[in-house]
């Protein structure tokens, strides 16, 4: 039987994101994606070669690699419009989970016990899955820096926000990717060479 998952999948790339701000650079959800994977593997990395700790990185940087594939169907709602009130976040949360379950059921049967779990469940230990809520936050944050580096002041508001709910998390894995690694966002490509 044909499957549609990956088409579905690949048109992540068509799904536009910061749609109610004015971008220098748009992104879209495959690019997010990416990009969040890229950066659970560092937070995880950083966990366990700076901290000692014993994260599962292959694990947590697959599911985030799965992490926002709903919005295929829903499309990427702007934070403003998700949290304006518990009603809409709630309704959201459901009409997520049914574009996921129906994604999810797209992949043939012999390939659902791999595909189901990473489609539609966020992770079972509430300490992982902070690690890829981190990396979703810090890719946003990184978003806004870069914007704000090309001159558009439109994700000022936006940084700070991100910046409380990165305090928040309270996760030394972030402090260290902030002191060690975010301010280069910052750098113009020559000044990123002559360093």
């Amino acid at each position: 039987m044909e499957s549609h998952l990956f088409a579905y999948l690949y048109r992540l790339r068509h799904i536009d994101r910061w749609s109610l701000m004015r971008n220098v650079v748009t992104e879209n959800v495959a690019e997010h994606s990416f990009y969040v994977s890229l950066l659970t593997h560092a937070l995880c990395t950083i966990a366990n070669e700076v901290y000692g700790k014993q994260v599962p990185t292959e694990q947590l940087v697959t599911r985030a690699l799965f992490h926002d594939v709903a919005e295929v169907f829903t499309g990427d709602i702007p934070m403003p419009v998700k949290h304006h009130n518990p009603d809409i976040l709630r309704n959201f949360r459901e009409i997520e989970q049914l574009a996921s379950q129906r994604l999810a059921n797209m992949a043939p049967d012999e390939l659902k016990p791999v595909y189901g779990p990473l489609i539609e469940s966020k992770p079972a230990d509430p300490e992982h899955a902070r690690y890829i809520k981190a990396a979703d936050l810090l890719d946003a944050y990184l978003k806004c820096v870069s914007e704000l580096s090309a001159g558009n002041r439109e994700f000022a508001v936006a940084r700070k926000q991100i910046e409380q709910s990165l305090d928040k998390l309270d996760m030394p894995e972030v402090r260290y990717f902030l002191q060690h690694f975010a301010p280069s966002f910052e750098k113009t490509l020559d000044e990123l060479a002559d360093a």
